[in-house]
């Protein structure tokens, strides 16, 4: 890479970079940038003119160079001609130029090229930013967008009237550019902003100018209540009061979000939400549903919204949020059926993506954590977008045929065809008991590895938060403080979950302490505690997840991390192994008990797990190893010696064995203890 290439990149990577981070572009997931410059030919050594474009399914906040798409430009250019000579056929063909664009890549050529390649190839600019802000947005779906932008931005801004994303919308801006030289960008009717400059710096703050000038337009002309009077009993309630009756309701929306196949989700009761909500024309508009393509994606054409005040109580709500998700599949079936023809893809699933519920927030869903978090973000940029269309106008989105053809869109459906295979635990949602450190750390991080969202529950919040750190971002992990044995906490703790992630799947009884003394020895305390932690814990933690589990309907895993103790009489540790006997044995009964609801309850029963374990660092593998007249460093390898496999037992080894029990290859076995001890004949389950 020559010092030209490395500083054109580098300039590219940098705006993109800024404009991720600029709340004034709110949409930047969705929006593209590029730049033109020129490189040596690695075959030729000759220079050649290029193209840098983020390639499909970036993100401009966090571009790096290999999301970039590198196209040679006199290759991509030439398609026009290719283009041209199809005649009337052409744009009925434009979506062949996209495979086309493979043929123009540069070297390995970087990131697969997107749809709007052409937008930023055929622009005679070297710089070009494509955008997706709520203030832009605002004047492209306002009913008289084209008299507003010649009102707002003069010559400088021109309107573009809606066209899919493609080749001849890439077209059309050319030609604008070539026939208004005074110009610095596009409104793109019912979508975004297109801006150009002759440097970096300039294309950055012409599309900035575009955006501050709208936003100063809505501000000084919008009326103060685009959204009507407020509603009487419409209003969001005191945010305790919403936050739990959000727990409350999770796992039912959350089951009715997977109907088709399981989603994650993330709650948000911003502001925007809120207001929007409490306000009389929130279904009107929320029926006619979002217009940018990368808002309807993954928001999906319009969202479920509960008809019922704040007050309604959580019975009254999912009785009729399930007559209202009926009524929105077959809504959805319908447009399917409408718009499809015997090219379409097969419909991909009529659950909404939105779920709106006045006074307490918005429920959004998706594969991932990311994914469902963005679809609400985006619905949020819809809400500003509406907002700021309606107080200057009326809100006029693009039309239903037209969400159709991109939502059911050839290129879009291969796109989700190169996706890779899921995880293993994909989509799942899991609450570790005891996760900071040991066993249960080693859980956590193979569920997430596995693609499972994860909570880390442990008595040490910060330690609980930096182990989840350590996994991800918030997306995949977050920590919470519980102590298993006070039920407020426990029931603090699945909320926590089923509000960060829309409910649970997968609940691992882990949290568990262990005191080594002989009978005599063996005081009141020591009792209680041991059976408070473990025989208590479980049975609490198992209780308020099993009310989730059960409001879902999704079925799910509960999983015992017991002992090989509970069946195996040894010295000196009655209250302990008591206490994992008690474990054991509620194993059994809920598994008999769940089974209905499609819950499995397993055991894993591990042995002599001294490396990285916090209970044989507390004390306990110094009693163990003077029970058997060992040193405490030698106590795994004696461990080890006992066994029929001679093999050390690692915390990283009971937390495969939750990873295979919980898996869709295990999904007919329940009730079962899977020993984790590498062989202990006495042990053997009978």
């Amino acid at each position: 890479m020559n010092q030209q290439t490395n500083s054109t990149v580098t300039e590219l990577i940098t705006r993109s970079n800024r404009l991720g981070a600029d709340p004034r572009n709110t949409n930047y997931a969705g929006g593209n940038t590029s730049a033109k410059g020129t490189a040596v030919d690695p075959v030729t050594g000759t220079d050649v003119e290029l193209l840098w474009v983020k390639g499909s399914g970036g993100d401009l906040g966090t571009l790096k160079p290999a999301g970039l798409a590198v196209l040679r430009l006199d290759r991509m250019r030439s398609l026009v001609d290719v283009y041209s000579s199809w005649g009337e056929r052409a744009i009925d063909r434009e979506d062949e130029m996209v495979a086309a664009f493979d043929y123009c890549l540069h070297g390995k050529g970087g990131a697969a090229p997107s749809i709007d390649t052409a937008m930023h190839g055929l622009v005679d600019a070297p710089h070009v930013d494509h955008l997706h802000p709520d203030s832009g947005i605002a004047i492209a779906t306002a009913a008289d967008g084209e008299k507003l932008t010649a009102e707002i931005f003069g010559d400088k801004v021109v309107w573009v009237p809606w066209r899919r994303p493609g080749f001849q919308l890439g077209l059309d801006i050319a030609k604008i550019k070539a026939e208004h030289p005074q110009a610095i960008g596009t409104v793109l009717g019912g979508h975004g902003i297109t801006a150009w400059g002759a440097t970096s710096d300039e294309a950055e703050a012409n599309s900035l100018w575009i955006i501050n000038t709208a936003q100063a337009y809505l501000d000084q002309h919008g009326k103060a209540d685009p959204f009507g009077a407020a509603l009487d009993g419409f209003a969001a309630l005191p945010e305790a009061e919403r936050r739990a009756k959000a727990a409350a309701l999770a796992p039912h929306l959350r089951g009715l979000a997977s109907t088709d196949k399981p989603m994650v989700g993330h709650f948000t009761d911003s502001a925007e939400v809120l207001e929007f909500l409490s306000r009389s024309e929130h279904r009107r508009l929320g029926e006619l549903g979002t217009s940018c393509p990368d808002h309807f994606l993954r928001t999906k054409v319009k969202p479920l919204i509960l008809d019922l005040p704040a007050s309604a109580t959580i019975e009254e709500s999912v009785a009729r949020l399930h007559e209202l998700h009926d009524q929105y599949r077959d809504d959805y079936r319908a447009y399917y059926e409408r718009h499809a023809d015997a090219d379409s893809p097969a419909m991909r699933g009529a659950d909404p993506a939105i779920i709106l519920v006045p006074g307490v927030g918005m429920f959004s869903y998706g594969a991932n954590k990311q994914t469902a978090r963005v679809a609400g973000e985006f619905y949020v940029n819809a809400i500003n977008v509406m907002r700021g269309a309606e107080s200057i106008s009326s809100y006029a989105p693009i039309d239903e045929s037209e969400k159709f053809r991109i939502e059911y869109w050839a290129l879009e459906e291969a796109k989700l065809q190169r996706m890779p295979k899921p995880r293993s635990h994909a989509g799942r949602i899991a609450l570790v008991t005891g996760a900071a450190s040991g066993i249960g750390k080693a859980i956590a991080t193979r569920l997430a590895a596995e693609g499972a969202c994860v909570v880390i529950a442990d008595l040490d919040l910060a330690k609980a938060e930096e182990a989840a750190a350590e996994l991800g971002t918030t997306d995949v992990a977050i920590g919470v403080q519980a102590d298993v044995t006070d039920t407020d906490q426990v029931q603090a703790a699945i909320d926590a979950t089923v509000l960060a992630y829309g409910g649970v799947d997968l609940v691992v009884n882990n949290a568990g302490l262990s005191i080594s003394k002989p009978l005599t020895e063996t005081t009141d305390a020591d009792w209680d505690l041991q059976h408070r932690v473990m025989a208590r814990g479980s049975f609490l933690i198992a209780r308020a997840a099993a009310a989730a589990l059960i409001a879902q309907g999704m079925g799910g895993d509960i999983v015992y991390i017991s002992s090989k103790n509970s069946v195996f009489a040894g010295p000196s540790n009655i209250a302990y192994s008591a206490a994992k006997a008690d474990q054991a044995h509620q194993v059994r009964l809920l598994a008999a008990e769940l089974g209905e609801h499609g819950v499995k309850v397993n055991g894993i029963n591990p042995d002599g797990v001294v490396r990285g374990s916090g209970i044989f660092a507390g004390g306990w593998g110094a009693k163990r190893a003077a029970v058997y007249g060992v040193k405490e460093e030698e106590l795994g390898a004696y461990y080890a010696g006992r066994t029929l496999l001679k093999r050390e037992v690692l915390p990283e080894h009971v937390a495969n064995a939750v990873a295979v029990i919980t898996s869709d290859e295990l999904s007919h076995t329940t009730g079962l203890h899977v020993p984790v001890d590498s062989g202990v004949a006495a042990a053997f389950l009978r």
